[in-house]
């Protein structure tokens, strides 16, 4: 067995025993270290994206200073709606924005979706990332979900209500789909790019799944997410399902068949864990606004979550959603410390 294929983090993926829980966070490589923005004050944010070198800088930053067991590839969930021809920017304070959102059915026949080609320069980035790793720990790899990718092609950019999209799931359905279904021919390509790479793992981001009604996320999420699982080349690699919503959507997220569930902080991780299928594993899922506590308060959370699934197999330690910029870095330091000293 590779060195890899036996790390903690591979091994919960699969549900497989482990001395002690595995642990990595989402936003990991990001804006609470003070390394990032000394990168961030030199480049674009796409420019880190589509740099290389610059993308393996910043996905190592949390290998080195925080320990973590595994690394995500340092990238975004809108890399493939602007390979796709979205007209995409990024600014400080307002996030990102299509300047070409797509509202027609014109618009929606105008994306293309043989875009691996212009994808390359993630590929090359998770060869660079993989060199300095050096066996040590994994590299997940990750794209967003059609709907959370749908949202923001429609929207223009980020949305609080999402009224636009959701009229159009509600309105014109049969455009939502043919949508949805280019964008999931596109993440479907793309996660397979990066398992030739060179991935260990991959996750799907549903970032916005806590918008839509159960059966809503039934035909316009789900659907999709259980298409893409079924056409990863997986063999060897955990597939990880994210949402926003999982506490409530994790029976149907099961039915797609990943390896892991990662849950958000509204529900009881060992009580979802019982009512998921034997041998899906579960992530999380501690609320990050914990990380901004006193450490003593950290340190009771973290503990309390241990004692809960103490004994259980597949219990990756992460959090509900990811790092917030201004979390300060030693709390999150210290919470990682504290994780890997824990024995079952």
């Amino acid at each position: 067995m590779s060195q890899i294929q036996d790390s903690l983090f591979i091994r919960a993926a699969f549900s497989k025993p482990t001395e002690r829980p595995p642990v990595w966070m989402m936003r990991q490589a990001g804006r609470f270290m003070k390394e990032y923005w000394e990168i961030k004050n030199k480049y674009s944010f796409l420019e880190m994206c589509k740099t290389p070198e610059l993308a393996a800088d910043v996905t190592m930053l949390p290998v080195d200073l925080l320990g973590i067991d595994a690394a995500i590839l340092f990238s975004d969930i809108l890399v493939t709606p602007e390979a796709m021809g979205g007209d995409l920017s990024f600014t400080n304070g307002v996030g990102p924005k299509f300047a070409n959102p797509v509202r027609s059915k014109a618009d929606v026949d105008a994306l293309e979706t043989d875009i691996t080609d212009k994808l390359q320069y993630v590929a090359d980035a998770i060869k660079v990332i993989q060199q300095r790793l050096n066996g040590k720990i994994p590299l997940i790899g990750f794209a967003g979900a059609p709907f959370t990718v749908m949202s923001y092609l429609v929207e223009g950019g980020s949305s609080k209500d999402f009224k636009l999209t959701k009229l159009m799931l509600h309105n014109e359905p049969e455009l939502a789909h043919q949508l949805l279904s280019k964008i999931a021919k596109v993440t479907v390509d793309y996660l397979n790019l990066q398992i030739e790479a060179g991935v260990n793992a991959v996750q799907i981001f549903d970032s916005w799944a806590q918008a839509l009604s159960w059966d809503d996320y039934k035909e316009f999420s789900h659907r999709y997410i259980t298409e893409i699982i079924s056409k990863l080349n997986r063999k060897g690699i955990p597939v990880i399902s994210f949402c926003k919503g999982s506490s409530v959507f994790a029976p149907l997220m099961a039915e797609a068949k990943p390896d892991v569930i990662s849950i958000d902080w509204n529900v009881d991780l060992l009580d979802i864990k019982k009512r998921l299928p034997a041998g899906i594993a579960v992530q999380g899922n501690l609320d990050p606004h914990i990380l901004y506590a006193d450490k003593k308060v950290i340190k009771d959370r973290i503990s309390r979550l241990f004692e809960r699934m103490r004994g259980e197999d597949g219990f990756i330690f992460n959090l509900g959603h990811g790092i917030m910029p201004d979390i300060p870095f030693d709390n999150v330091k210290y919470a990682v410390e504290l994780i890997k000293e824990f024995r079952y």
